[in-house]
């Protein structure tokens, strides 16, 4: 919102010599966000000046319109001759006062003008438009000066068309919606710099009388309790609204349109209170207030066809007929608090005028201005909240200003139709701010700040919100506040404590930080989830964090069978996404698709990781309880809520594409497969303190990988992962190289690491033996390390697979798996002996259990 400060001052008495960095600090100072402050003398430079055009010449032979104008600028040139001027606009004529920047100016963005030979003909200067000068959006034409206008050639323009004030543009959030107008913008700064203030709003307004100004009938009194009407007949069409006027609209960012829809939009910025014009003669019959019927349509005032929806809020003329069953009721002719119809609006020739102001639910108004994408500037303050006690306000100064410069009588008639209930009450423990913001505030000095807000403050007679009964002899007294009209954001102790430390300022509130308590650190999941994420990231992965909705066809594309309890996901009753509705149930679905994005954007080798929630639903779950925010939840409560949640284990999950180990100059690189999966998984289980012993990593099949190519991760006899190279039907579905392996594991479901002591760390030499064992091609490598590892004793160190192969001296169906061993006692220095009796104990114990043969033997 933009309001010129010269505005502001009729309103309070600001400091005479106010700089914009000092009003700047009050309005932030106050919680009011301010987006610019603008002294508008300072945007202009140069010679700005009114001009009168004397002749144009239509340029022939262009593309567009090309006028060659001579404008007297008086003296302001130096010379006093008529300036020459090439134009491109057409919405002036001989006669006109306009508004011309000679040579050597600056317009608003830099834009310097000098003179120049253009279209044949030398153009010294320009002819401004409202865009140009930097006043507003309109870029329609030339700024022709009205005729009231007070300013001969050569004068300078900036007073005229309102450059010579300073414009503050201020962002106004959800709650404070009275801050939208003067009067609100005014009682802020008459807070900040503790001045009079003069309430526009306090003036004298007629109230109903017995026959209405004209007949309404409210059906809907929820989405509007207050529904106000006066006319005023005989105006004459042909008057402009006042150059003052326009002025404050274009810095405001409104275009002008006609005296009484202008009448309307500058009350709404003064007051607040968005009101509405019709033309009294195209109306027919009763107007009423109701929601809107299937099927009805409205055509607004920006000229578009609305399918109406049965929430919409709708005023109908009854004496229409036709349409989705609106017999009864009329024909919709303006769509509620967000923008009139084109049946009913103001026209050139409108000579009576009905003045509308209502009050309109904001819930109702918002979900309307959404519904349509349609955010007009009474929709935008509607759905902040309006003073209830504006509407007779409202119409008396929309009367006053309408007969002022355009005649007619206001009729003596007025509509009032009132169903607003007060503000309620509001029981505060004196005490409550002080405890609250950490500054010792008085009583005293907690209703004076709340009284400067507007409430009426009584004190009450006992201690606590909602006990007003007898005194507690030793607690704090209460304080009985009643919010004033223009502020619907105060319903609760927490707003006034706010309103207390914002008016006594935030600079007085201490910036201290919370004493952590002592003996409390990372949990013991938490410091697992950190290690995990650090070991992956250490081995080359990259973290990733993506959004956990995913779409229905998912599960499909990942090949997952139909009776799979990965399919049964949460649904979100209000999705950021139509297309992603449903909570993740697998890591694997997102993470892809972080990978199938970086492959889209080029990159080849990948190696992604996340570590997050999956979402699984609870079999059989009613419906969540109803708790309301009157009071806390019992405990009782509180379980059935979390009966109801899904369980929300915390999964880890890698995805790898492309080389592992680059191509260079130094020889091939290679592939990342299956294999690198599973050392994925095993680096995983090491970082969360899971010893090897008690790891079986076995083959499975397991959608969406790749039957033949997956490895299950077992850890005490549970299973708590999978990895491996993915289905190549899966791959295609979801548009990712082939050979792209994966790994998922749940950390949740992995036991508690042991204490494992210290290793003891020995100083004699290792026996390093190397073994190749021949088995048949279906044995786990794995499950062969085991056996190797429980023949050899304790004098095995550690054991290793170095080589796979196969051949035809072999035999079919025959593999040779070779493993270096590594013997060491931590007392002394093994002997020969000891150490090939160790091995040939660990050779021993694989051909027990798989058939296994020394290779060459």
């Amino acid at each position: 919102m933009r309001i010129p400060v010269s505005w502001l001052r009729e309103h309070v008495e600001l400091p005479p010599e106010l700089s914009t960095e000092e009003l700047d600090r009050a309005l932030v100072n106050l919680g009011i966000e301010v987006e610019s402050i603008v002294d508008l003398r300072s945007t202009v430079t140069g010679s700005l000046v009114v001009g009168e055009v004397l002749e144009i010449e239509e340029l022939t032979g262009f593309k567009k319109p090309i006028r060659f104008c001579r404008v007297d600028v008086g003296a302001a040139n130096g010379t006093g001759e008529p300036q020459e001027i090439v134009c491109g606009a057409t919405n002036f004529a001989p006669g006109d006062r306009v508004v011309v920047i000679l040579p050597g100016g600056v317009l608003p963005g830099d834009f310097a003008i000098s003179a120049r030979k253009t279209y044949g003909r030398n153009s010294n200067g320009m002819i401004c438009s409202v865009r140009e000068l930097g006043l507003g959006d309109d870029h329609e034409g030339i700024l022709v000066l009205p005729e009231d206008v007070q300013a001969k050639p050569g004068d300078d323009a900036r007073p005229v068309v309102g450059l010579d004030d300073v414009v503050v543009e201020v962002e106004i959030t959800p709650d404070r919606g009275y801050a939208m107008s003067v009067r609100g913008l005014a009682r802020e700064l008459a807070h900040a710099f503790d001045v009079p203030f003069r309430d526009p709003a306090r003036v004298a307004a007629p109230g109903a009388t017995p026959a209405p100004a004209y007949p309404v009938r409210v059906v809907d009194t929820v989405g509007c309790d207050r529904y106000a009407a006066r006319v005023v007949r005989g105006v004459d069409p042909s008057v402009e609204s006042p150059q003052w006027m326009r002025k404050r609209l274009t810095v405001a960012g409104i275009r002008s349109i006609s005296l009484a829809v202008d009448i309307t939009n500058y009350v709404m910025l003064e007051l607040g209170q968005p009101m509405h014009a019709f033309d009294l003669d195209a109306l027919r019959g009763e107007l009423v207030v109701r929601r809107a019927v299937p099927g009805e349509r409205l055509t607004t005032l920006d000229g578009v066809d609305r399918a109406l929806d049965p929430e919409d809020l709708v005023i109908c003329d009854a004496g229409l007929t036709g349409g989705a069953g609106q017999d009864a009721d009329g024909v919709p002719v303006s769509l509620a608090a967000v923008m009139g119809g084109e049946t009913s609006e103001v026209v050139a020739s409108t000579t009576n005028v009905l003045f509308e102001a209502a009050h309109w639910d904001p819930v109702v108004v918002g979900r309307t201005a959404r519904r349509h994408r349609l955010f007009s500037e009474a929709a935008k303050r509607w759905e902040r909240g309006v003073d209830p006690a504006l509407p007779l306000v409202a119409l008396e100064r929309a009367v006053t200003l309408l007969t002022t410069y355009a005649g007619g009588a206001g009729g003596a008639e007025v509509l009032d139709i009132d169903h607003t209930t007060a503000p309620a009450r509001i029981v505060l423990d004196a005490d409550l701010p002080a405890r609250r913001v950490g500054v010792p505030y008085e009583p005293e000095r907690v209703t004076t700040l709340l009284e400067r807000v507007g409430c009426t403050v009584a004190r009450g007679d006992g201690r606590g919100a909602g006990n007003v009964g007898g005194r507690h002899a030793s607690g704090p007294p209460t304080l009985v506040v009643t919010p004033p009209t223009w502020r619907p954001d105060l319903t609760d102790p927490a707003d006034l404590v706010e309103e207390v430390a914002r008016l006594d300022g935030y600079e007085r509130v201490p910036s201290l930080l919370p004493l952590a308590p002592p003996g409390r650190g990372l949990t013991p999941t938490q410091r697992r989830r950190r290690t995990v994420s650090r070991a992956l990231a250490e081995n080359g992965y990259v973290e990733v964090l993506t959004h956990p909705f995913v779409a229905p066809e998912l599960f499909d594309r990942l090949n997952l069978p139909a009776d799979d309890p990965r399919r049964r996901a949460m649904r979100l009753a209000n999705p950021l996404s139509d297309t992603d509705p449903l909570m993740r149930t697998t890591l694997l679905g997102t993470l892809l698709g972080a990978l199938r994005r970086n492959v889209g954007r080029g990159q080849r080798d990948l190696a992604l990781y996340e570590i997050g929630l999956v979402f699984q639903p609870r079999p059989e779950t009613g419906p969540p309880p109803a708790m309301g925010v009157t009071h806390r939840p019992s405990d009782e409560e509180f379980q059935a809520a979390d009966a109801v949640l899904p369980v929300q284990p915390w999964h880890v999950a890698a995805v790898l594409s492309g080389e592992v180990e680059p191509t260079g100059w130094w020889g091939p690189g290679r592939p990342a497969g299956w294999a690198d999966a599973v050392e994925a998984g095993r680096i995983v289980l090491a970082a969360a303190g899971i010893p090897e012993q008690r790891v079986v990593v076995r083959q499975a099949e397991y959608a969406p990988w790749h039957p033949g190519r997956c490895a299950e991760f077992v850890v005490d006899g549970v299973t708590v992962g999978y990895a491996g190279e993915l289905h190549p039907a899966a791959l295609a579905a979801l548009e990712l190289p082939p050979r792209t392996s994966a790994l998922e594991l749940e950390l949740d479901a992995l036991p508690p690491a042991p204490v494992v002591p210290a290793p003891r760390v020995s100083g004699y030499p290792p026996a390093l033996i190397d073994v190749a064992l021949v088995v048949d091609s279906g044995v786990p490598a794995d499950e062969v390390r085991r056996a190797l590892a429980e023949g050899a004793g304790e004098l095995l160190e550690s054991v290793r697979l170095f080589d796979v192969y196969t051949s035809e001296q072999l035999g079919a169906d025959r593999k040779s798996l070779a493993y270096k061993l590594v013997f060491r006692a931590p007392e002394r220095t093994l002997t020969g002996e000891e150490a090939v009796a160790a091995r040939d104990a660990a050779v021993a114990e694989a051909a027990r259990r798989f058939g296994a043969v020394l290779r060459g033997a």
